[in-house]
């Protein structure tokens, strides 16, 4: 929350230093605050994280890395992949309801990222749209839609920048765990583990 309000503050003063430059009127902040600006810069990392997430929980069930505590073993069955049990007491009821109920349920994760990344991805295009036309109308040329704003290439400039970070840091955790620890850390290795042991 501080951080998003930093944003806020910061983000409200260097809009209105370009809408000056631009000779048009200052925001307040609550109007900074429904602005196409505020809702582009927050959606357009918000998207990046829900992608990166995704993606994650997703290739996590199919994909190894020997040696990483980020990794399923290599070659051992895991808790995580045993069949869900009806039985077992303060199961939710998904899995005590079993059939389609219990295969959504089974994936519910990785398809509420997926969906959130979508949303996210709608959002910073509607942002984007709007600052993109208020400077369209300021030069001169023609407004666009929100479809028409994901077509330009400073849309897919603003996600592509957001989404390689993110798979950065994804694969610097999966490799870096390999041959370092810390110590107290659930996402690090026992610090006395070899390079070549896989998982927590």
């Amino acid at each position: 929350m501080l951080t998003l309000v930093g944003q806020l503050f910061t983000g409200w003063y260097d809009y209105n230093d370009e809408l000056k430059q631009m000779q048009l009127a200052p925001l307040s902040l609550g109007q900074y605050f429904q602005s196409g600006h505020f809702i582009e810069a927050t959606f357009e990392n918000w998207e990046s994280e829900f992608l990166q997430m995704g993606l994650y929980v997703l290739l996590t069930v199919w994909l190894r890395q020997r040696g990483s505590s980020e990794s399923k073993k290599l070659y051992e069955e895991e808790e995580v992949d045993q069949d869900p049990d009806p039985n077992k007491k303060d199961a939710p009821s998904a899995v005590k309801r079993g059939g389609w109920v219990l295969k959504l349920y089974q994936n519910s994760l990785s398809l509420t990222f997926f969906l959130l990344f979508l949303g996210a991805l709608y959002l910073h295009a509607l942002g984007g749209a709007e600052v993109y036309n208020i400077e369209q109308v300021h030069e001169g040329e023609a407004q666009v839609s929100v479809w028409g704003y994901m077509q330009t290439s400073r849309f897919w400039f603003e996600s592509l920048q957001n989404w390689q970070s993110e798979f950065l840091s994804i694969v610097s955790i999966v490799v870096l765990s390999i041959f370092l620890r810390q110590k107290g850390s659930p996402e690090s290795k026992p610090v006395d583990a070899s390079y070549a042991e896989t998982g927590k």
